[in-house]
């Protein structure tokens, strides 16, 4: 097997006696759908924040492309090539389509205005963030320039993936993205993360659906107690198994054990 894009080791996040992370691994490789399950409480979304630098570990060891990493901030991690869709989408609603994907990174006009009073190139930013959106099939967006506030909760969220899909250079981590979601609206999350996997893009997909990981996940990673359990496949196991393995009803094989 190939070495991994993302990889973690033995990290440590205490919040005075909550230990939230104790001793977590992780690897995620090239060109995988890799989903996170736990139990609330389990450390899954403090492990997510660590690897995108929302938090900073008390101990261990994060890699990306096998470069030892410590981000300090998101900033950071988005530079580095690592976006995350957050369940919150982090869109700004009154905002047009085109403001919202290059939030942060807008781009200058070239010469004079650009360098020296700051005046952006909408134009560009326009015309990329439509092929961004085309890029993934979004073609119900008609104008993009229309406030976030007033497309549908699939259409948004299929922004914030377009977003991530666009600037994320090696890895995107989607937080529950099909969560306040219809059953449609669902599907199309779905087959954007697919695209997004196909365009070469390793995924780290939280979820607590379990038909839709394991529809679309290579591998599961099962967080419990602070720390990865195990890592299965969606073949070798049931759903009902990957229930219990995560509730703690049930432990997993030896051979699966991290």
């Amino acid at each position: 097997m190939s070495e991994p894009v993302l990889l973690a080791r033995k990290l440590t996040k205490r919040y005075g006696r909550v230990v939230a992370l104790d001793g977590a691994d992780f690897d995620l490789y090239p060109g995988e759908i890799l989903a996170v399950i736990g139990d609330n409480g389990a450390g899954k979304s403090t492990l997510i924040k660590a690897l995108s630098g929302a938090v900073q570990p008390d101990a261990g060891e994060m890699r990306l492309m096998g470069e030892p990493m410590l981000f300090r901030s998101p900033m950071e991690a988005r530079a580095a090539g690592i976006e995350t869709v957050y369940q919150t989408l982090a869109l700004s609603p009154a905002l047009s389509i085109a403001d919202n994907m290059f939030l942060g990174r807008e781009i200058k006009k070239s010469g004079p205005l650009g360098r020296f009073l700051g005046a952006l190139d909408r134009g560009a930013m326009r015309r990329i963030a439509r092929q961004k959106l085309s890029e993934l099939g979004l073609m119900t967006i008609q104008d993009i320039d229309q406030a976030v506030e007033t497309l549908s909760g699939g259409q948004r969220q299929g922004v914030a993936v377009a977003r991530a899909a666009a600037f994320g250079s090696k890895v995107v981590i989607m937080d529950e993205p099909t969560a306040a979601l219809g059953v449609k609206e669902s599907r199309r999350v779905l087959d954007l993360i697919l695209e997004v996997r196909a365009r070469g893009l390793p995924i780290v997909l939280i979820s607590h659906n379990m038909p839709h990981v394991f529809e679309i996940a290579d591998r599961i990673h099962v967080h419990r107690l602070g720390r990865r359990l195990c890592v299965v496949r969606p073949g070798d196991v049931s759903m009902s198994d990957a229930v219990a393995f995560m509730t703690g009803a049930k432990e997993p094989p030896e051979a699966l054990a991290a």
